[in-house]
């Protein structure tokens, strides 16, 4: 068991608490995106016991983290809204040096791979002014309400593979953040398992589909990839705080999130092997 990927498992499970924040970001910030993908495509071959001890550790601090700071994160976003977005920019903004290597742009990119990065960074911002589905809470189950939470449990476990699109912030446009939220804060099993199943369907399927992608056409995919996590950065950025102390604890956590995404970035000779 590798049981060092719980603390990576808490850092994820924080960020998809955050709508526009990606799980999938905090995975190529930390070096393990890769193998994340290698591992859930492998749960299902003979091999699954060593893909287990990486991916088993990883969950436990996700789940961990998202039983016990939902309410947590709900109170920033309610009271600190603006700093707490910040520090999630200065995260973000972070990791694109990194990326930019990992791709290799200087070497890789032509002309259309930029074209390519911009549209994709445009129609995710673009997401910023989509107003969310008016979908009121579900507390109880019945045939078309698990339907429904079960493909929305799909859809978020798909963004929250790819980096830029939050998991949170899918459920949010499908109207289904504040059910899924509840849920977690108030232990509704019914629903969590819903969801969850969902999310395990989505990982499965969507997983192969990217490592496919990765492997076959690495330039184009990583051109996608930057793509949105460039557009993630306006969908989370809340406008420029009111002068005083929310404009300085803002400034204090933009810095704090860039300090970070450099502390936890893997060196160089790491992320050929990540």
């Amino acid at each position: 068991m590798e049981w060092r990927n719980i603390y990576r498992g808490f850092l994820m499970g924080i960020s998809d608490l955050i709508p526009g924040v990606s799980g999938g970001t905090i995975a190529f910030l930390l070096g393990i995106y890769d193998r994340l993908l290698t591992s859930i495509n492998g749960i299902f071959s003979k091999d699954w016991r060593k893909h287990m001890g990486f991916l088993l550790p990883l969950a436990i601090g996700m789940g961990a983290t998202i039983i016990l700071f939902s309410r947590v994160i709900k109170f920033l976003l309610e009271n600190y809204f603006a700093p707490t977005q910040f520090f999630f920019m200065g995260l973000i903004i972070g990791i694109l040096p990194f990326m930019a290597k990992q791709a290799k742009i200087k070497s890789t990119f032509k002309a259309w791979h930029y074209l390519v990065l911009l549209i994709v960074g445009v129609l995710l911002a673009m997401t910023a002014f989509i107003k969310p589905a008016d979908t009121s809470i579900i507390t109880s189950l019945t045939p078309t309400t698990t339907v429904v939470l079960l493909l929305s449990g799909w859809a978020a476990s798909t963004a929250m593979l790819l980096p830029g699109i939050s998991g949170s912030f899918v459920l949010l446009l499908l109207g289904m953040y504040s059910t899924a939220i509840g849920a977690v804060s108030d232990f509704n099993i019914p629903i969590i398992i819903v969801i969850g199943l969902g999310v395990v369907l989505g990982f499965a399927i969507s997983s192969k589909i990217i490592h496919y992608l990765l492997n076959n056409y690495a330039t184009l995919t990583f051109s996608i990839i930057i793509g949105l996590i460039v557009g993630s950065i306006f969908v989370i950025y809340p406008g420029i705080p009111e002068s005083g102390t929310p404009f300085v604890m803002s400034g204090v956590a933009l810095i704090m999130g860039l300090l970070v995404s450099n502390l936890f970035s893997p060196p160089e000779a790491d992320s050929k092997n990540m």
